[in-house]
């Protein structure tokens, strides 16, 4: 009997704790994952700390040309054209729309 309620008592446990994880699970997006390289310099979600510009809620338009052109040569940087050579027109669009989103 007393290994019968350990069982129910875990399954009962089991049911209770993976439901409350996926309430609080996060998702985690490309655009977020890319976008992770950024926050050194540009801060947490895009809101800048200091002198560097913050990018949060910017267009997408403006952000995806910003950074082709930076990776481009065509736009003045001192990193910036160095971190956008390393990512594709799919994965540019992605960091855009994660920024754009961000308030």
């Amino acid at each position: 009997m007393r290994i019968l309620f350990s069982i129910k008592t875990l399954l009962i446990l089991v049911i209770f704790f993976t439901g409350s994880t996926s309430v609080i699970a996060v998702e985690i997006t490309q655009g977020l994952m890319l976008s992770n390289t950024c926050a050194a310099c540009h801060g947490t979600d895009g809101k800048s700390p200091g002198a560097i510009p913050s990018i949060n809620g910017k267009s997408v338009r403006f952000l995806s040309q910003a950074l082709k052109e930076f990776r481009a040569g065509t736009r003045p940087s001192t990193v910036m054209g160095r971190h956008a050579k390393g990512y594709s027109d799919k994965e540019i669009n992605m960091i855009a729309e994660y920024f754009s989103r961000q308030k």
